[in-house]
């Protein structure tokens, strides 16, 4: 019972130090990352902005 006890709480320790550790680093949105001077990103270039969908049918 005592190694179970062990184990569990390593794998919440370990958890835990991969959420803290991802988030910090992956935690980034496109624009962030991918931000140089050469890049040219506006509200109409991200995704959130983009019609995929194609002109509505009337």
């Amino acid at each position: 019972m005592k190694a179970f006890g062990m184990a569990l709480a390593a794998a919440v320790v370990l958890a835990i130090g991969a959420s803290v550790i991802l988030e910090g680093t992956l935690g980034r949105t496109a624009d962030q990352t991918f931000a140089a001077p050469s890049v040219r990103l506006s509200e109409d270039n991200t995704v959130q902005y983009r019609n995929f969908m194609g002109h509505p049918a009337e």
